[in-house]
């Protein structure tokens, strides 16, 4: 079978965005991911399957399967904005890692295009496949929600422990990442959190690039559309100045968080 007609399943795609790597992007979102994040902004990601979400009050499925041909002919249609700007693909979830021979595919026919190739990753798996995803992936764009092993059980669902293995392993191989951490209320939300992550970041080789992404609600509706429990109180919020308090925090030991 030619690796073009390698099937994967997705639940949208997000044209022209400039938040998730570099330059004007389109963004892939793949179904499918093993932690639970009580916060999480895409909740009808998490499960591979199919589902159906109300949206606007109207019911709509979520989740389609295509053909990495399908997803190239998508991308090229921007071809133009991403030479000028510097932009390109960012496949994204969910977590793209764990549908492994559609996400490979679909990087190594970007490459074949010259078109940039970013990756947002929980970093939950395990070495071969991250080897397996080097050659083909210009930009790691990599999620540390918290240090404390026990922390993440609770709000995660899973440990730590091998994504410290994973961020390790890259920032040996000296290939270009960002290191993110959401920031939410009454989670991690605090100056010994946060310190506890730069402590971290400050001893792994080649430096790699840290910054910090602030809270916002949008996954609570989507929770109750999906006809789930929202696992947080709608009435968190951030505090007031916390986000420009904590980012104070990795200018002290100097983390450039504008680092690409």
């Amino acid at each position: 079978m030619d690796y073009l007609d390698t099937k994967g399943r997705i639940f949208d795609i997000q044209k022209y965005s400039v938040h998730d790597g570099p330059g004007i992007r389109t963004i892939v979102f793949l179904k499918g991911c093993v932690l639970r994040c009580r916060w999480c902004c895409n909740p009808e990601s998490q499960e591979y399957r199919i589902q159906n979400m109300k949206v606007l009050g109207e019911d709509k499925v979520i989740g389609r399967d295509v053909t990495v041909r399908e997803m190239i002919e998508e991308v090229e249609k921007d071809r133009a904005y991403y030479y000028r700007s510097g932009g390109g693909i960012t496949l994204s979830g969910g977590e793209p890692l764990q549908q492994k021979d559609f996400a490979l595919d679909i990087l190594q026919k970007c490459r074949e295009h010259r078109i940039h190739t970013a990756v947002e990753t929980n970093l939950l798996t395990d070495i071969n496949t991250l080897e397996a995803f080097l050659p083909w992936v210009d930009l790691w764009m990599c999620d540390f929600k918290m240090a404390d092993d026990t922390l993440h059980r609770k709000w995660t669902g899973h440990s730590n422990v091998p994504i410290i293995k994973n961020l390790e392993f890259l920032a040996k191989q000296a290939v270009p990442m960002t290191i993110r951490t959401p920031i939410i209320p009454n989670v991690n939300d605090s100056e010994e959190a946060i310190e506890s992550i730069c402590r971290f970041i400050r001893q792994l080789p080649n430096q790699p690039a840290y910054e910090l992404l602030g809270f916002h609600s949008l996954g609570f509706v989507k929770f109750e559309n999906l006809g789930m429990k929202n696992p947080l109180s709608n009435s968190a919020f951030l505090k007031k100045g916390q986000l420009q308090k904590l980012n104070e925090i990795l200018i002290r030991y100097n983390l450039n968080n504008n680092k690409k």
